[in-house]
């Protein structure tokens, strides 16, 4: 016989019963925070801007690091003299830690100064004087602490100082000190540097004086360094084309004329590097410690990291010792009425923290998003059809459901361009001849892009007219700026010339009905192309259907990125897909896409075409070194006409990015050349907080329902148990 309970002693039943209840009780008795949040509680009304990554950056090294990824984090640290205006369209230089713009000087071969308007081929060599603001000063960094007598603490680390030690931070003494031009002439040394490998080394070498001599010479100091000794002082080392002038000036020598250095000058490889972090980072204990510059960075900028665990989470934070800025007073017509021009004059930066997470996968992302966890958000094609949906008039807007929850869309095409490419050292498809000119001309009408972008990326993008993007000098719109070997101006708007055209112009080629004349033969095109997937199957099926408009067949090649490369590199593929996304903007890096001497095969650069025009070649030459102005623009409009006609490209698409954004977030205006836009941001945490609980708000009915099933369930136990509880003391009554 199983024993009673003890009189008093619960069940097992009511016990459990009693504590569902009471969690159930806890939970609703809970403050208004959201029980999803996935941020700290700590954080709650906090001013941070919430981000996300999907791999760690590889570089944060700014005379290493050349990718988006990496430059949302160093763009904020790092900061180079020059700035893109937040604002201002066309993206225009200003100066950053530079008290001005650089003053530019001209030389002859012989040393004489030139005018301002010398012609370029009389121009030996361009100097470049910068003058940097005093007062700035670099972040809190242990590269920078003394002790009492001015020693540097941390740059003489060994085993027994370092145990303990696994991240930065575990450093506890910090300092800071004045930047000065020394530390960017340190810094363009450092492109030299053979142990860096910097991407833009090869073609500063063609401009900056001395610095291909300069790399040899430190190979050969670097081979000279006394057993133990791994750093190597780059102020021992003197650069022919760099010179300190004083404190806050330095001067920078370029071969010829070069008007886009200018453009450099905004990018983080011509940031400041103190010589400090360079001989702190050099320690051999803090390498193994993976305690790097490419993990660590130290700069001036608005905002410094101080965490970086690739793992879960980066963090950006305000940077106490920031010299400061105030949020531009002008910008486009229409900035004012979106209420960017609402901060103007106020001190700079807005946020005070910027958190990134890890997030691996677009939808957990996106989810995060619509529930207030994420402030701003691109859309995938996941969530398209949830977010965007079109006018008649073809414009894209926000869905009633973004509307409802006050998201806001903000578009703008990139300096970028995707096209397909014929070889232009192919037989069939390349070369000079009117016959292979009428051939790619009647592929470039068929191939609809239009459609391409309404299928395959949700109408986020335009057609190509032209080599060269929206938003870049040169680049021209309306009637004026189509293609007329492609397109006709009808109704106000450029559309694509027929199909029938497109025929007409085949068999002028002599490729009647698809078929060579002279052979009778089907015409084969062969496109090699890299990748695989289920949206690349339907991509090749839509290529392989607009060649088919035309009664030609389309070969695809399918193969992995390194042996594209290979035959890229050969000139054995016949029709290829490429891009480019700009470098700096200006036209002269789209326009060299073209120019023969870059070419691919031949030269090993970047006119993966191969294209060889004269006329263009020596416009080139022309063009690449002028001032924006009307002959520049003069001459870029021949330039666009002679490849229009010649027909090397099919000319594709400039993407447009689609970016939204909660209503708690504010001057959102894309810029897609500056890199260091945080600081102009600005959050209402009020606002995010509160719709937060909005729409987080816990859903209690089935946790109500299921305790209320609970005790109904548990009624007949506790009749049964007061029973027994009951029938001994009857017995023992009797």
């Amino acid at each position: 016989m199983i024993p009673a309970p003890a009189q008093g002693e619960n069940p097992t039943g009511l016990r459990r019963g009693a504590a569902i209840l009471a969690v159930f009780l806890s939970l609703a008795a809970c403050g208004p925070r959201p029980w999803n949040n996935p941020y700290p509680p700590e954080q709650r009304g906090a001013n941070i801007l919430y981000s996300a990554f999907s791999s760690r950056p590889k570089h944060l090294d700014p005379v290493r690091s050349y990718s988006s990824n990496e430059y949302q984090f160093i763009g904020q640290i790092y900061e180079p003299p020059l700035q893109y205006h937040f604002l201002k369209r066309p993206y225009t230089l200003e100066p950053l830690t530079a008290a001005a713009m650089p003053a530019v000087r001209y030389y002859d071969a012989g040393g004489r100064p030139l005018p301002a308007d010398a012609p370029a081929e009389a121009i030996a060599t361009s100097v470049y004087e910068i003058r940097i603001r005093p007062g700035i000063r670099y972040q809190p960094h242990p590269a920078f602490a003394r002790d009492g007598a001015g020693r540097y603490l941390y740059h003489d680390l060994d085993e027994a100082a370092l145990a303990g030690v696994r991240v930065l931070s575990d450093l506890s003494r910090t300092g800071s000190r004045e930047l000065v031009a020394a530390d960017y002439v340190y810094q363009i040394k450092r492109l030299a540097h053979p142990r860096l490998h910097s991407p833009i080394q090869s073609l500063m070498n063609r401009y900056i004086v001395g610095l291909a001599e300069y790399a040899r010479e430190l190979e050969r100091a670097l081979a000279a360094l006394p057993p133990g000794e791994h750093w190597l002082d780059l102020r021992r080392h003197p650069l022919a084309g760099v010179e300190l002038v004083d404190r806050y000036t330095y001067r920078v020598r370029i071969k010829g004329k070069y008007p886009q250095f200018r453009y450099w000058l905004a990018m983080p490889f011509f940031a400041p590097m103190p010589w400090e972090a360079d001989r702190f980072y050099s320690q051999p204990g803090l390498k193994a410690r993976n305690i790097t510059l490419d993990w660590y960075p130290v700069g001036t900028g608005a905002y410094m990291l101080t965490e970086n665990n690739p793992n879960r989470r980066m963090v950006l934070e305000r940077n106490p010792n920031f010299h400061g800025q105030r949020y531009p007073a002008e910008g486009e017509p229409g900035d004012a009425g979106r209420g960017w021009l609402d901060d103007a004059g106020r001190p700079l930066p807005f946020i005070d923290k910027v958190v990134f997470s890890l997030e691996k996968e677009s939808i957990p992302y996106w989810n995060k998003f619509l529930q207030g966890y994420y402030d701003v958000s691109g859309v995938s094609s996941d969530a398209f059809d949830q977010a965007i949906q079109f006018t008649s008039a073809g414009e894209a807007e926000l869905t009633p459901a973004m509307r409802a929850k006050d998201i806001r869309l903000v578009t703008a095409v990139q300096a970028s361009t995707y096209y397909m490419g014929f070889n232009m050292l192919d037989p069939v498809v390349g070369g000079d001849s009117e016959r292979a000119r009428l051939l790619r001309r009647a592929i470039s009408i068929a191939v609809d892009y239009e459609e391409f972008i309404s299928i395959f990326m949700n109408g986020r993008g335009i057609p190509a007219q032209g080599i060269i993007p929206p938003g870049i000098f040169g680049h021209e719109t309306g009637r004026e700026g189509i293609n007329p070997y492609v397109y006709e101006w009808r109704d106000g708007r450029a559309r694509r010339r027929s199909i029938e055209e497109a025929r007409r112009l085949l068999a002028a080629a002599g490729y009647p009905d698809g078929r060579d004349a002279r052979t009778g033969r089907p015409l084969l095109i062969h496109l090699d192309v890299t990748g695989g997937g289920p949206e690349d199957k339907a991509r090749f099926d839509w290529l392989r259907k607009q060649f088919r408009k035309i009664d030609l067949q389309l070969v695809i090649r399918n193969t992995d990125y390194n042996r594209f490369q290979e035959k890229m590199r050969k000139g054995n593929a016949q029709l290829f897909m490429w891009g480019w996304n700009a470098d700096y903007p200006d036209p002269e890096n789209f326009l060299f896409l073209l120019y023969g001497p870059n070419g691919k095969v031949k030269h090993g650069g970047e006119n993966a075409a191969n294209y060889d025009n004269p006329e263009y070649n020596r416009l080139f030459e022309r063009v690449r070194n002028m001032d924006n102005g009307p002959e520049r623009m003069k001459l870029i409009r021949r330039m666009v006409d002679i490849v229009r006609r010649d027909a090397p490209w099919l000319w594709g698409v400039h993407p447009q990015q689609f970016v939204l954004h909660h209503g708690w977030y504010h001057n959102a205006k894309p810029n897609l050349m500056a890199h260091n836009t945080f600081m102009y941001r600005r959050l209402d945490p009020a606002l995010r907080e509160a719709r937060r609980r909005e729409w987080n708000r816990p859903v209690l009915w089935p946790l109500g329902l299921a305790a209320v099933l609970l005790l109904t369930g548990l009624v007949p136990a506790v009749v049964a148990w007061r029973r027994r509880e009951r029938q001994p003391a009857r017995r023992r009554e009797g």
